[in-house]
C-alpha cells in the first residue's frame, strides 16, 4: 500500500452533461458520488436519453442541487442557461426551455429504477452508417482509429447507460494532474482545463510524479478518505472534451492530443467497492 497523492477537487453533475458543481465533500455509494448524474434529457424526435455528444448545447449550461440528494432520493437541480436565467428542473417549464436550445423536443428525468428498461435503451442510430456514428460520437477523425468497445459493459450496447443510472459507462471518473499537464506540454497553446474531461475526482500526485500516472492503478484498490474504489479500465475520451462551454472555445486539438500521444485515453472509470465518504485534501492511496 502507498500513498500517492491528495483528493485535489470533487466534482458532481446534476444534470448529466451540464456543467457540474465543485464539492468540498462529497458521500460515494453504490453508484459513484451521490446524485452524480440524477437527472438526464430525453431527445423525444430520437426516442432515446441523450448528452452532449448529440445535444452540445447542454454544456452551455450548468447545474446544481437545491437539496443534498441521497441514494434513495434525487431532488430537483436549479439549471443556469446560456443566457443566464434559471429553471429548476421540476418547473413544469423546464422541458420546453431546453428544447428551445437544443432546437429538439426533450423531456427531463431523474433517475429511474434498473427496472425501467425502457427508459434506458437504445433507439436506432441516427446514421445508419455505424462507423460514420460512431467517428461523430467519439470524435475522431478518417484517420484516427475507433477506441476499442470492448472495455465497456456490454449492456451499454443495448442501453444508453448501465441500468439505473444515468452514466455513459461507470459510476466514477477519476484523472491526475500529472496527466492534465502531460498533455498539456504537448501542445501548450491549448487550455487542458478539467472542466473539458468532467472528472468527479481531480487527484494531484505526490512526489513530482509525471506523465498518465493513473492508468497504472487499473485493477488496483484505491482508498479515498473512507471510500475505496476499484479503478477499472482507461477512460476512452469521446468528441465532448472539444466542444465550448463557459469560457472554454470549441478545440478538437485537445482530443487531437489525447488520441495521439495518450492512446486515446485520459484519466481512468473505477467502480465502488466500499462506500464511504471524501473531502478535498484527503490522501489517495493505491492498495
Amino acid at each position: 500500500m502507498a500513498i500517492v497523492g491528495r483528493v485535489a477537487q470533487i466534482w458532481r453533475y446534476a444534470v448529466k452533461s451540464m456543467g457540474g458543481e465543485r464539492l468540498a465533500r462529497a458521500t460515494i455509494g453504490p453508484r459513484g458520488v451521490v446524485g452524480d448524474r440524477g437527472w438526464a434529457l430525453r431527445d423525444e424526435t430520437a426516442g432515446e436519453l441523450r448528452g452532449a455528444k448529440k445535444l452540445p448545447e447542454l454544456l452551455r449550461c450548468s447545474a446544481r442541487y437545491l437539496d443534498e440528494p441521497t441514494d434513495n432520493t434525487i431532488p430537483a437541480a436549479e439549471m443556469r442557461l446560456p443566457d443566464g436565467s434559471r429553471v429548476r428542473t421540476d418547473d413544469p417549464s423546464a422541458a420546453a426551455r431546453l428544447s428551445a436550445l437544443v432546437r429538439r423536443p426533450v423531456t427531463l428525468w431523474p433517475l429511474q429504477p434498473a427496472t425501467a428498461t425502457e427508459h434506458y435503451r437504445r433507439a436506432v442510430p441516427d446514421n445508419p452508417d455505424m462507423v460514420a456514428e460512431l467517428r461523430q460520437i467519439f470524435g475522431r477523425t478518417d484517420d484516427e482509429p475507433l477506441p476499442d468497445l470492448s472495455v465497456f459493459p456490454p449492456e451499454v450496447m443495448q442501453y444508453t447507460s448501465p441500468l439505473g443510472t444515468h452514466f455513459d459507462a461507470f459510476p466514477l471518473h477519476l484523472l491526475t494532474t500529472a496527466s492534465q499537464a502531460a498533455m498539456a506540454a504537448q501542445l501548450p497553446e491549448a487550455r487542458f482545463d478539467v472542466r473539458r474531461f468532467r472528472p468527479n475526482l481531480l487527484v494531484e500526485p505526490l512526489g513530482g510524479a509525471t506523465g498518465l500516472v493513473e492508468h497504472a492503478w487499473c485493477g488496483r484498490i484505491v482508498r479515498l478518505g473512507s471510500a475505496r474504489i476499484t479503478i477499472e479500465v482507461p477512460c476512452v475520451r469521446c468528441v465532448m472534451p472539444t466542444l465550448p462551454q463557459a469560457d472554454l472555445p470549441h478545440d478538437p486539438r485537445v482530443l487531437r492530443t489525447v488520441v495521439r500521444h495518450a492512446a486515446q485515453n485520459l484519466g481512468v472509470y473505477a467502480t465502488v467497492a466500499t462506500a464511504g465518504t471524501v473531502a478535498v485534501g484527503d490522501p489517495v492511496e493505491v492498495m
